[in-house]
């Protein structure tokens, strides 16, 4: 299969070089002119390339690092980093924190450039050679360039509450006089668009002429449009709890996983995100590079820096291998005992004693990796997951690997799916019809078949409404651990202030070479619910003074 084309430098550029105003009108001289840029298929297809390199990989998110490290999941083994403004109290309107602001309408306006420039045909081409498989993907490019548009107005709305909604590219006149769409009508109109997109796209490119891998599919845009609505019905977004919120969610959950049921094109699979799976609805591919190692392999190891720093809170959210929640009075021996562990955890944690790197990582006190050592990490544990062990960064030695983030998985829709229906109905064994959809899989059902994956026994047939609740979202917590949801799960959940200390272990070996472990504090965060949503940077509302700022900022 070929890799999907590279982004075009001099467009990436001119993306780039804009002010906000500017990014929702088109300034034809970046773009030479649509004649120009729509002259032939390989022009279009640098357009919809361009509207692509928009989509970001999770790997260093924010000041280089991961979101996780503004949660309970991690710390960040360096200062300073622009993460802590996340918790420090330093994060404000006039000092912003991943401010997409201008960035994600600059890649709303390349969607909507293609969307009202691309032409039906090339007449003149249609005696090439390639002519038919050229057309076969330019029939395709508006839908594409529609469920990317939809995904960058969610990205804006997960952050911002109330965001303009850019359907159309804005002229000069109107740029500066936009009004803002409120949360519940703008994630409405983002299902939608999604799942009008999701009726015209394919299934898969897998065995096209072209097979280009990283494009989005009918299955990314019925998977995102459950997100985009589990979202909407959870608590932030939904304070009087209207179940029908949670139905609608529920059922377009049910929508993806009927259609990939019928074509097969994804799958549970044990995920090793090392290369191309079918538990992936969408990846950002990364060419070859050793960044997110140098960044993350543990202090001690030549070139790592520690970086993303495992939490104890997250080290105890992983079960035990009998499928029984991680206890810490009764179950401290096991703690780094991978064989009475859920699998997940040596999937995603580096512990004191585990196999990395053909030796043993030390990271009690005094080891080899553990403090005092410059940049160990605070909580004795370090990150495995994303990690290609097999790279090197030795001086004059180095070598790269590929890296695959992904955007979407089909754990993540049965997931989604558990926890609207039983945010629905109360009932983790629910199966029957609402408001017209039959439900013919229960929430404990959808979550016993993620966990079968990993050979968990599933979730008991009895469980009470509250303890599913809390098993559900520790599922999701373990489960898509440093993709990117903990630091958006805690807002729309709206448990923020229960997620403010972060624990880790102080480990000591003894005279005997065993070894003990105290439970430490490693940070203690400041919290305010007005930062369940992101301020919109003043400099925009100075542009656009109908912007209204979000409360408390």
């Amino acid at each position: 299969m070929k890799t999907f084309k590279s982004i075009i430098a001099i467009l990436a550029a001119a993306i780039t070089a804009v002010s906000c105003a500017s990014d929702l009108e088109v300034n034809e001289n970046l773009y030479h002119s649509k004649e120009y840029m729509f002259a032939d298929f390989g022009m279009v297809k640098d357009v919809m390339t361009n509207a692509y390199g928009y989509i970001t990989a999770g790997f260093s998110a924010v000041g280089g690092t991961m979101t996780e490290c503004a949660t309970d999941d991690a710390v960040y083994a360096n200062t300073p980093n622009t993460i802590k403004g996340f918790y420090d109290g330093s994060w404000s309107a006039n000092n912003t924190i991943d401010d997409c602001w201008g960035t994600l309408y600059a890649a709303i306006r390349s969607c909507n450039y293609l969307l009202e420039n691309c032409p039906e045909d090339f007449e003149v081409a249609k005696y090439l050679e390639e002519y038919v498989r050229n057309m076969e993907q330019l029939t395709n490019y508006p839908w594409e360039a529609k469920a990317l548009r939809a995904y960058f107005h969610f990205e804006l709305l997960k952050r911002y509450n109330n965001i303009v909604l850019a359907d159309h590219t804005f002229t000069a006149s109107e740029v500066n006089t936009l009004e803002q769409t409120d949360y519940a009508s703008a994630s409405g109109w983002i299902a939608s668009e999604l799942l009008e997109a999701s009726k015209h796209l394919p299934a898969t490119y897998s065995g096209t002429a072209y097979s280009e891998l990283g494009r989005v599919t009918r299955g990314f845009a019925l998977a995102m449009r459950s997100r985009v609505l589990l979202y909407a019905a959870s608590p932030l977004n939904n304070p009087g709890s209207d179940k029908d919120s949670w139905v609608l969610a529920a059922a377009a959950a049910k929508d993806m996983l009927d259609v990939n049921a019928a074509d097969g094109t994804y799958g549970l699979v044990d995920e090793t995100f090392g290369g191309e799976s079918r538990g992936v609805v969408l990846a950002v591919r990364q060419a070859a590079n050793n960044a997110f190692e140098r960044a993350n392999f543990p202090a001690g190891f030549e070139g790592g820096h520690s970086g993303v720093c495992p939490s104890l809170n997250l080290v105890e959210a992983f079960d035990n291998i009998d499928g029984t929640p991680y206890n810490a009075a009764k179950d401290a021996a096991n703690l780094m005992d991978p064989a009475k562990r859920d699998p997940r955890f040596a999937k995603t944690i580096l512990y004191n004693g585990a196999p990395f790197k053909e030796s043993t990582l030390d990271s009690y006190r005094g080891g080899k990796n553990g403090a005092p050592l410059d940049e160990a990490s605070p909580t004795s544990f370090y990150l495995r997951k994303f990690l290609q062990e097999e790279t090197i960064l030795s001086a004059g030695n180095t070598n790269s690997y590929q890296h695959f983030w992904p955007v979407i998985r089909l754990a993540e829709v049965y997931l989604n799916y558990a926890e609207a229906l039983f945010e629905a109905t109360g009932n983790p064994a629910f199966k029957g019809a609402l408001s017209g959809t039959s439900f013919t899989l229960s929430p404990l059902e959808a979550i016993n078949r993620v966990r079968a994956v990993y050979g968990l026994p599933g979730l008991d047939a009895g469980i009470g409404a509250a303890d599913f609740r809390q098993r559900l979202r520790n599922e999701r917590r373990v489960e898509l651990a440093f993709e990117g949801h903990r630091f958006w799960d805690l807002r729309r959940w709206k448990i923020g202030p229960a997620t403010k200390d972060v624990y880790g272990l102080d480990i000591r070996q003894e005279e005997d070479c065993s070894f003990t472990s105290t439970r430490t504090l490693v940070q203690s965060r400041d919290w305010n619910d007005k930062m369940y949503f992101y301020p919109i940077s003043e400099v925009e509302r100075h542009k656009n003074r109908n912007l209204e700022q979000n409360p408390g900022w």
